[in-house]
């Protein structure tokens, strides 16, 4: 997960100036026809403001969603260069559209974010099956590979001595058992180049797509109820990851100095798979590069954090984004599902919003 994202509220007295933004921003993105449609395709938003035929809140919140799912369109065709950019404009739909009334539950946790001091066996109380499986990367898959390796080339090498002829066999039995010694070096000495040959093997567990899928939605709906701009996802092998806009800080995270309160938000966002799960689940696949992410917000923390202290805050993150996941359990397993489908990140949103309150 891409967890550089921040923490923004919405002033009553701004909610205007940020709608007339939304229909400016609106119409940059729809002259640039992100979606490969012609301006014709669609009602400009001109046109659709003055339309008589449907209550004035209801056309705001259309256009509302309309502009977003502009955003997003744009955001995905956008070359590397304007990523930034696209990515603002995200946040600013985002806020707009919460404005209009278009998206309640965006922002709608930040209340429930506040840190406290959490022992590991209150993680039970959230449905963490396991609360001292939290924080240990686990090797599973990786295991299960070297072993796979070992024991398919310890076989072929006994069989090339026993079957195959005169020096075939002897040469034989060594080149493949010697297979096992050159994945290990490569293993130690470059481990980045067998991760993509783990990934494929991990495909063999029958547990593997329910846990991409619940915890890439986790860390979805956490940035949602918290007011992070999520921006895209994927769950291409690889390639699994929830991405948030850096734009709602106003700078790149690298740049930015946070405080406590902007730490716990984004920490909650970036151990929600964690904490997924970890609900559903003894062992924890998915933790290694969350915690990566986590490691990566506390360095940025304006009051330099102790190593009980971080440890402290990895624990109420877990226990938050698990409370959470909880309280809004029908909101999650519907982000599920339509990951589950290859859904567009608007889809997965209005998924979010579709769940009766």
């Amino acid at each position: 997960v891409v967890s550089d994202c921040w923490q923004s509220h919405i002033h009553p007295t701004c909610q205007s100036d940020q709608s007339i933004h939304s229909m400016q921003v609106s119409q940059r993105i729809r002259t640039r026809c992100p979606a490969g449609q012609s301006q014709g395709q669609r009602t400009p938003l001109s046109v659709r403001a003055s339309s008589s035929a449907v209550p004035a809140v209801t056309k705001t919140v259309e256009a509302a969603k309309l502009d977003l799912a502009d955003s997003f369109a744009f955001y995905k065709k956008a070359p590397p260069s304007q990523k930034w950019d696209a990515a603002k404009e995200i946040a600013t739909t985002f806020r707009a559209a919460k404005a209009a009334g278009a998206l309640p539950r965006w922002g709608a946790a930040l209340e429930n974010i506040k840190r406290r001091n959490v022992f590991q066996n209150e993680l039970r109380q959230v449905g963490i099956k396991d609360p001292g499986m939290i924080a240990i990367p686990s090797a599973r898959n990786e295991q299960a590979f070297m072993l796979v390796v070992v024991g398919t080339t310890s076989v072929g090498a006994v069989a090339a001595g026993a079957f195959l002829p005169g020096q075939w066999g002897f040469w034989g039995q060594y080149l493949i058992g010697g297979i096992s010694f050159a994945v290990l070096a490569i293993g130690s000495t470059v481990p980045g180049v067998l991760q993509f040959a783990i990934d494929k093997f991990s495909l063999v567990f029958p547990d593997y797509k329910d846990r991409v899928v619940r915890h890439e939605a986790a860390h979805f709906l956490i940035g949602y109820l918290t007011a992070c701009p999520v921006t895209s996802y994927s769950l291409l092998l690889g390639e699994e990851r929830v991405e948030f806009a850096e734009a709602r800080i106003g700078k790149r995270l690298i740049e930015k100095t946070l405080e406590d309160e902007e730490i716990d938000s984004l920490a909650a966002v970036a151990v929600a798979g964690i904490a997924a799960e970890g609900q559903q689940y003894e062992e924890v696949m998915g933790q290694t590069a969350d915690l990566l992410d986590l490691q990566r917000i506390l360095m940025r923390s304006r009051v330099k954090l102790s190593a009980l202290q971080q440890q402290n805050v990895t624990r109420w993150a877990v226990f938050t984004a698990g409370a959470l996941l909880r309280t809004h359990k029908r909101e999650h397993e519907a982000v599920m599902e339509a990951m589950a489908r290859g859904a567009s990140t608007m889809e997965c949103v209005e998924a979010i919003e579709a769940v009766p309150l």
